[in-house]
């Protein structure tokens, strides 16, 4: 796929916002609904003893006060991306998700 702008870009275009955060800091001020993603993993895979094959897996969380958000279903629908899990955090719903990209 593409490298870590290109991921940026893609889920602003989805959710037609800006509020998309790369592992933000505590101190940032977060505008709903946004998404917040961070590195999770980076499986690789090896043949003749090196690695000739990795893609990064990125975790995905989407953040809102609506539990029926559609920016969840144009997220479910993106190639390489699964549903993990959903819980309630200070009256926010968050959607989390893998993708690898």
């Amino acid at each position: 796929m593409g490298d870590l702008v290109d991921l940026q870009i893609l889920l602003e275009n989805l959710i037609c916002s800006r509020n998309v955060y790369f592992q933000p800091p505590a101190s940032l001020n977060i505008s709903y609904p946004a998404i917040v993603y961070s590195l999770d993993d980076i499986p690789s895979k090896y043949a003749d003893d090196g690695v000739y094959f990795s893609r990064k897996k990125y975790l995905l969380t989407v953040i809102d006060e609506d539990p029926d958000n559609d920016i969840i279903e144009k997220i479910k629908n993106l190639p390489t991306c699964r549903f993990s899990r959903h819980f309630k955090s200070d009256n926010l719903n968050h959607y989390v998700f893998t993708i690898t990209y």
